[in-house]
């Protein structure tokens, strides 16, 4: 019996490719500003492994247990005091992000572009939604065969950007055709961040009804043991810092403002990297600082960690400590400034590509 080969069917759907797809990812947002949404959240963040570091069988007990039955309430009154009528601040800013980037590159099928391939841009949280193996599998149904992967973390850390590998492996196990995969490298030492933060820091400080005394420049912090075990956050925040420092040090804006680093949302009783912002902002109150103002240069994106922990308690911290004027400045969101600068990092990574 000779063998023959099995024709498709007239309706079996084409197989696309050919296009670029670009995805912002950032790492996550609850659904909804209420208890059930934020435990959904929560359990899933908290039981990634790069995120808590310690054995499931000793740390899950205490999150099904304790956590997940007392934190969800308190943070879902967080979220409820930043919503907005577009949802999660940090989800509407990374759509809005992707939006700025799709209008460069004509990242749509209504876009007709005729020109080299058609680039889709898109965005997707590590936790929540949409999700990461979402996003990758409606790229690729678009005929996405080389997709660029852009973790939104300026600093490099195993619980951030670590995972973001993690899962983009896990979901292209499960796929038949494998499009060509780059990652956007960490940029905390990158001169097109470094300028667009200055100048966008620049021109909100000009903006504002006072002359800061103290800037905090607060980052997301971590326990001491991911410095301990190697983890390179701690260094790049600092470098960060000193980069940042020495090019706003020139301008006539920041003549004579002190600045402090510091990093912020502890978590839990282990110890963690200082100085605290919360602490600090106490101390600088309390020993007669009258003015001051907060950037947190870690963050892509506003949100939660931000619009309330910052821009909320921090002030409230601060003025009872005896502090008088407060503000919290933007982070790069979609600013002229912002935008820029994510078409300058991800364009130099789509090169030989577009």
């Amino acid at each position: 019996m000779t063998w023959q080969p099995q024709l498709l069917p007239n309706d079996h759907p084409p197989v696309s490719s050919g296009s670029i797809g670009v995805m912002l990812v950032n790492l996550g947002t609850p659904d909804a500003p209420d208890p059930g949404s934020v435990k959904r959240y929560l359990k899933q963040f908290l039981s990634d492994r790069r995120v808590i570091e310690i054995p499931p069988i000793a740390w899950q007990p205490i999150l099904r247990g304790i956590i997940l039955n007392t934190r969800p309430q308190k943070s879902a009154a967080a979220y409820a005091k930043v919503w907005t009528d577009r949802g999660s601040p940090l989800a509407d800013i990374t759509a809005s992000q992707a939006d700025a980037l799709a209008e460069k590159w004509g990242a749509s099928e209504a876009s007709g572009r005729e020109n080299g391939p058609n680039v889709i841009v898109d965005y997707a949280m590590r936790y929540g939604s949409p999700s990461i193996e979402q996003r990758l599998n409606e790229l690729t149904a678009k005929g996405c065969d080389r997709i660029l992967i852009a973790p939104m973390y300026p600093q490099y850390c195993a619980a951030t950007t670590a995972t973001v590998f993690d899962e983009v492996a896990r979901v292209m196990a499960g796929l038949r055709w494998q499009p060509a995969l780059r990652f956007v490298p960490p940029y905390h030492d990158d001169a097109v961040y470094l300028d667009a933060l200055a100048d966008d820091l620049t021109r909100q400080i000009g903006a504002l009804a006072f002359r800061p005394e103290v800037m905090l420049l607060s980052f997301h912090g971590m326990p001491m043991r991911t410095l301990e075990k190697g983890d390179p956050y701690h260094c790049h925040c600092h470098k960060t810092a000193r980069l940042l420092r020495e090019r706003l040090a020139e301008r006539p804006e920041f003549a004579g403002v002190r600045f402090e680093t510091t990093f912020q949302s502890r978590f839990g009783p282990a110890q963690w990297l200082e100085p605290a912002t919360d602490d600090t902002l106490i101390a600088e109150g309390e020993k007669g600082t009258k003015r001051l103002v907060v950037a947190a240069p870690g963050f892509a994106a506003d949100c939660v960690e931000t619009l309330e922990e910052l821009a909320l308690e921090g002030r409230d911290e601060f003025l009872e400590a005896g502090g008088e004027q407060y503000a919290v400045l933007d982070c790069l969101n979609v600013s002229d400034s912002g935008v820029e600068m994510l078409e300058a990092l991800i364009g130099r990574e789509l090169s030989g590509w577009v």
